[in-house]
């Protein structure tokens, strides 16, 4: 071949770009996975949907899952008896001396049964309209944490200190004969009482802790998100409904949550662009708290 054929070959290829499988010009596997990742305003009938169905998805598979009673009762009881052995059995004697004022242990009860939910939905909504851009990393931190719970709840069935054999705790729901709990009373048959480990109210308060402290501009706000998931472990070892060992579960598995969601995205949820822009990627180093 001529070196001016060879020149004219060379010409042509240059005018038309670059070649689509190197995807640098947008096309082929790796040009379809950036634009995967970019930011992207998310769309409020499709994260309805997509949230009522994973939570459905959640609660069936957390069912599904063989209660082991027997196998449950004997974690806890080793769980129990390690606590002891390190000195830092705390929960029973938290769950007696917060039982004993009424008023209060009412009211952690109802916080245990619906602020969980709450809470959650509510960080969500306020992701979606005020941080759109950062919305889909962080929900995907949050799925990914709930997946690690399931394995959790698979791979370690343990029963809560209020279900133990000789353990004295005491069932504050059915004491109290307050409502909303899915794991005492006539609902107890709805729900697997043998998941207790990890916490995902732990792990689901702490993510909305992360999240207010990281992105709210307010002073206040900031701190209440701090306090939200410390205020959660005090509810959930006072109702005897976990270990305060299941709440390092929950931290366990929001570290593996936000783990996934910076390998996708290249960066952590909190330091992408607030808003959403067509063409552009995640830029790591962006101000989390504008």
């Amino acid at each position: 071949m001529s070196d001016s054929t060879v020149t004219q070959w060379e010409g042509r290829e240059e005018a038309a770009g670059p070649r689509a499988d190197t995807g640098r010009d947008g096309r082929g596997v790796r040009g379809s996975l950036r634009r995967l990742r970019r930011p992207r305003g998310p769309r409020l009938r499709f994260e309805i949907l997509l949230i009522a169905v994973s939570y459905w998805l959640y609660s069936l598979i957390r069912n599904a899952v063989p209660e082991q009673k027997g196998e449950a009762l004997r974690n806890a009881d080793w769980i129990w008896r390690t606590e002891q052995a390190l000195g830092i059995d705390v929960e029973r004697s938290v769950n007696h001396a917060v039982n004993a004022v009424t008023w209060l242990i009412i009211g952690m009860n109802y916080y245990y049964a619906t602020l969980h939910f709450i809470m959650t939905l509510g960080v969500l909504v306020w992701l979606y309209r005020w941080h759109p851009g950062r919305y889909a990393a962080a929900r995907l931190a949050l799925f990914a944490t709930t997946g690690g719970a399931l394995a959790g709840y698979y791979l370690f069935p343990l029963a809560p200190p209020r279900l133990m054999r000789g353990g004295r705790f005491v069932d504050t729901v059915m004491v109290h004969h307050t409502w909303g709990s899915m794991a005492s009373g006539d609902l107890k048959h709805m729900s697997n009482q043998y998941a207790a480990m990890p916490s995902m109210h732990i792990g689901w308060s702490l993510w909305c802790g992360l999240t207010i402290f990281a992105l709210a501009s307010a002073p206040w706000a900031r701190v209440l998100g701090l306090l939200y998931p410390v205020a959660t472990l005090v509810v959930i070892v006072s109702t005897a409904n976990h270990f305060w060992l299941d709440a390092v579960g929950g931290v366990l598995c929001l570290s593996f949550g936000f783990t996934v969601a910076r390998v996708w995205y290249g960066t952590g949820p909190y330091a992408l662009p607030r808003g959403t822009r067509e063409g552009a990627g995640p830029r790591p180093g962006y101000a989390s708290s504008s």
